[in-house]
């Protein structure tokens, strides 16, 4: 691609400067104030007509060429999370207990650049809409902005995201059909007994004894109410009781998280686990309280528009490296776009760690850890995919 080459040798390393000065500088879920003024300006500079305030500091850029009424949505996540970086290169975190941990810098730069090149130089036939989202990361972003009017002021045919993974090699892409990444789900339960001295459990209804039972039991959904292909986790991972060990509490709370590929399979679980606490509870003489909150549904890529990503994948990198893609138990708030909308969600390989530059951390390049870095090589990758995806879908005439 001659054109992309001359326009990455005269802006690539603006723009590798752009995402390091985005990871310096993290925001977190819905106060991405800077990041959304930054994207904004530079939308703004290139010509590009933006809509701000969806999901409060979510915007949205429009780029149109020709006369096709067909039009698609590329998704960029802006915030960081609350965490302490461990890297000292000079691009790292500004911000005590803010990092870009996630990559959605480099998601953010991508996109960015992307813009640039799809107004300047790209040639296609219809709309592009740049979502630049807010609050992944908990917050429920993209459905913030779905509720501010996304799609009932943008009309879009199709939405597409991308996501850095470690472990992919650089320059490779893993896009498959159907679901990618686990819905995410919160439960609490608090169980009520009769606090009593240790040496005398009989005068005592105990909660704790009544938990363990209730931990172990929970286990069996996945293998017994469940077919064997429906993937799921139930992972208890706080218990919180008494005060004293020579006392019996009155009271014993478990928390965790509940992951699913499907609302079906989620529906069973809930249901079984607030049936078993009642049960269990009511057996060793307590009272369950059990609450469950679901958060982000199953991440479901749809199969033409993965098969659009193959291909434009294919186009830039060869068929050799687009891969299928492995499930994860993770989740994304984008799978509410997608339950919107035709889309597809793909990973772009990442590496392993050997792009981070000296004063890097000493742990694992990983999604969440400390020590990770966005692999600056991405960035041509990247929007050469976003390039080809748009042309892909809106051909020139």
């Amino acid at each position: 691609m001659p054109i992309f080459d001359d326009f990455w040798a005269q802006h690539g390393a603006h723009l590798q400067t752009l995402r390091r000065d985005i990871h310096a500088h993290p925001e977190l879920c819905f106060a991405e104030e800077r990041t959304s003024a930054l994207v904004a300006e530079k939308l703004q500079s290139w010509g590009i007509t933006v809509h701000r305030g969806l999901g409060k500091t979510g915007l949205v850029g429009v780029i149109k060429k020709g006369s096709n009424t067909r039009a698609i949505g590329l998704r960029a996540d802006m915030d960081a999370l609350p965490m302490q970086e461990h890297n000292q290169f000079a691009h790292a975190s500004k911000y005590a207990g803010r990092m870009h941990a996630c990559g959605h810098d480099g998601h953010t730069a991508t996109l960015l650049a992307t813009a640039q090149y799809l107004a300047q130089h790209s040639d296609f036939d219809g709309t592009v809409y740049l979502i630049f989202q807010p609050a992944e990361e908990g917050g429920g972003g993209a459905k913030a902005m779905m509720d501010d009017g996304l799609f009932s002021r943008f009309r879009m045919d199709a939405v597409y995201a991308l996501h850095n993974w470690p472990g992919l090699p650089v320059g490779t892409v893993a896009a498959s059909a159907g679901p990618v990444m686990a819905s995410s789900n919160e439960f609490k339960l608090v169980l009520r007994g009769k606090g009593c001295h240790a040496a005398m459990p009989h005068l005592g209804r105990d909660p704790v004894v009544a938990a363990a039972a209730l931990i172990q039991a929970w286990q069996s959904i996945v293998s017994r109410n469940l077919k064997p292909i429906d993937d799921s986790v139930i992972s208890t991972t706080i218990l919180r009781a008494g005060e004293a060990s020579n006392v019996i509490p009155e009271t014993c709370t478990l928390e965790g998280t509940v992951r699913t590929f499907s609302l079906e399979v989620l529906d069973t679980i809930e249901a079984r686990m607030r049936e078993m606490a009642d049960a269990i509870a009511l057996a060793y003489g307590c009272v369950a309280e059990f609450h469950f909150e679901r958060n982000y549904p199953p991440t479901i890529n749809h199969a033409a528009q993965a098969q659009i990503v193959q291909t434009a994948a294919t186009a830039v990198l060869g068929s050799a490296r687009v891969q299928a893609q492995e499930p994860t138990m993770g989740a994304e708030d984008f799978a509410y776009m997608l339950q919107a909308k035709p889309g597809c969600y793909f990973f772009l390989g990442n590496g392993d760690g050997e792009h981070r530059s000296s004063g890097h951390g000493m742990g694992p390049c990983m999604l969440h850890n400390p020590s990770y870095d966005f692999n600056d090589a991405l960035l041509p990758i990247g929007i050469q995919i976003w390039a080809a995806l748009v042309q892909t879908e809106l051909p020139a005439t």
